[in-house]
């Protein structure tokens, strides 16, 4: 099998994958599959259609990226679904600085008590917010 009809069949691989999960990373991806197509077609050797294809393919992946950054809503910690959710507290992990590890919905999670008060193991505090995989939580329910 000639080497083009082996990238131009990867290509397509992904371009069809990408069908199912909507991102556009696997596009470009697939595209830079097709540009390695291309030098292969042109003659290039194995070493230019990988620079080929990656070139593009990096380059198609940062201009998803930066698309996907400018068009993120500008809250998108407000449409955090467990807001204002019960969770129990476990342990503290750093008393001083508020870490702890809160149970919600039968799993342990990280978590960062936004007052000033600690209060015992046990007790039932609300999701305030989130950064990252860390809760940020309260001692009252926060209103939506």
């Amino acid at each position: 099998m000639e080497t083009y009809l082996a990238w131009i069949i990867a290509g397509f691989v992904l371009v069809i994958i990408e069908l199912l999960t909507g991102t556009f990373y696997l596009l470009v991806i697939g595209v830079g599959a097709f540009a390695g197509a291309a030098v292969a077609w042109a003659g290039g050797g194995v070493f230019a259609q990988a620079v080929g294809a990656c070139i593009v393919a990096l380059a198609g992946t940062w201009l998803v990226r930066r698309w996907h950054r400018a068009h993120q809503p500008a809250n998108a910690d407000d449409d955090l679904l467990d807001l204002g959710q019960a969770v129990t507290l476990e342990e503290w992990l750093d008393g001083e600085s508020g870490r702890a590890r809160v149970t919600y919905r039968g799993a342990s999670w990280d978590a960062r008590l936004s007052g000033g008060e600690r209060p015992a193991p046990g007790a039932t505090l609300y999701i305030t917010g989130q950064e990252g995989n860390t809760f940020l939580v309260g001692a009252a329910p926060s209103r939506k």
